[in-house]
């Protein structure tokens, strides 16, 4: 069973999710099956099917979730510290090209998410940044082709 690497506030996102669906939405969806067989025929009704879907679909997330939290191995990364990338750190890249500049912190793949700046440690920018120092090109295979960065910053918060 590998072990995931997860910041402190990935880890409680998940817990917050988990709670909800356990104490929220998994009760309301058994309210929403019980109103649907209420109304009789099961073979044609639409609401019944549409509620056991739902179902299936909560109980999966909350067995997905329960697996990614038994793996979990929570990194402080306030307590981190060094000259090089590693897991937690937030980064600054300048793009070679454009020279526009910017930041992303390396997450765990559970908890990454671009619009807000946070990508994987298992993606290819993420793999390519870990062990980089400031200063250091890095050049990543993208779907629009290869792209280089410059390491500008390391900050571990």
């Amino acid at each position: 069973m590998d072990k995931v690497p997860m910041t402190p506030n990935g880890f409680e996102a998940l817990g917050d999710e988990l709670k909800n669906l356990k104490s929220v939405e998994r009760p309301n969806i058994i309210k929403a099956i019980a109103e649907a067989r209420a109304h009789g025929d099961l073979s044609e009704n639409a609401e019944y099917t549409s509620a056991r879907e739902r179902q299936g679909f909560i109980e999966g997330r909350i067995a997905e979730i329960e697996d990614i939290i038994a793996r979990a191995e929570v990194i402080d990364v306030a307590k981190l510290t060094g000259k090089t990338v590693k897991f937690g750190a937030t980064v600054k890249l300048a793009d070679e090209d454009t020279n526009h500049e910017v930041k992303y912190q390396i997450v765990g793949p559970y908890e990454a998410d671009l619009t807000k700046g946070r990508i994987s440690v298992t993606a290819p920018l993420g793999r390519a940044l870990i062990g980089k120092g400031v200063g250091d090109s890095i050049e990543v295979q993208t779907p629009g082709g290869t792209k280089s960065y410059e390491l500008v910053s390391i900050r571990f918060k």
